[in-house]
């Protein structure tokens, strides 16, 4: 019986379309005189405590501009703050840490690969330098 009853019951908040449905609904022939005006007294207070709540709102946020520049906190400090922050979340990351294990084994591969390479062309040009130097140095390597 509660699933049933709890069936009935709503908890997510209208849609669009549902608020659509709501306010083309026609529910003042429904409601005698005395509800109509205890739901709009209701209707009246409610505005003048949304009124006063943006009202203490702004004074607060007045006041927290106020406190932040007396401390000396600006905007550009509080986004340094916050990149800082996100920077070491990042850094602290499984994921990152992982990513940069990898990425610097394999920049130690590719530089050890470049000096291989750099070696080897370093020994054709020392083999290519003696081969001259020999042929220079023997006349009959020219005549031929």
């Amino acid at each position: 019986m509660e699933a049933q009853a709890q069936g009935l019951l709503e908890t997510e908040p209208l849609q669009g379309r549902d608020e659509d449905t709501v306010a083309s609904a026609d529910f003042s022939s429904m409601l005698s005189e005395e509800e109509k005006e205890e739901l709009k007294a209701e209707l009246v207070q409610l505005e003048d405590e949304i009124t006063t709540l943006r009202q203490v709102l702004s004074a607060k946020e007045r006041h927290l501009v106020e406190i932040k520049q007396k401390l000396g906190m600006n905007l550009m400090n509080e986004l340094k703050q916050n990149f800082s922050k996100s920077w070491h979340d990042v850094q602290t990351s499984t994921a990152y840490k992982k990513t940069h294990e990898t990425l610097s084994h394999a920049g130690q591969k590719a530089t050890a690969a470049f000096s291989n390479v750099g070696t080897a062309i370093s020994k054709k040009f020392g083999d290519m330098s003696y081969s001259i130097r020999h042929s220079i140095s023997m006349p009959a390597m020219r005549r031929k």
